[in-house]
């Protein structure tokens, strides 16, 4: 059974930074693509960025230039490197991968931007 488990959210000034990890388990032959998404409340879900198979990068424009994106093939494992940090920027973020046609998501790391 393929899980995935995102960690290192939490309370962060504005301006500051946070790393965020997507790691995965299970039975995985391959990753075609993987992404980070977010939900803030009263907000529907939406891609903050994403990585393919090829390390071709997609960013939502509110991050751009701020976040980046980066996976390690070998540990099937992801990466949201998010710097200069913004309230509205709050919400709970998700890792997605898409695995042989099939979306999996885990369950998410809530990050809170606030002084």
């Amino acid at each position: 059974q393929v899980q995935l488990v995102e960690s290192g959210g939490g309370l962060v000034q504005p301006g500051g930074s946070l790393r965020l990890s997507c790691t995965t388990s299970g039975s995985i032959p391959s990753i075609n693509n993987m992404g980070w998404y977010r939900q803030a409340p009263g907000k529907q879900r939406e891609l903050v960025a994403s990585i393919s198979s090829g390390d071709s990068t997609n960013y939502a424009y509110s991050v751009k230039g701020r976040f980046t994106i980066s996976r390690d093939s070998a540990k099937n494992a992801m990466y949201l490197q998010m710097n200069n940090l913004k309230p509205e920027d709050t919400a709970v973020y998700y890792c997605s991968a898409l695995i042989i046609l099939r979306r999996y998501w885990g369950q998410g790391t809530q990050v809170t931007v606030s002084s």
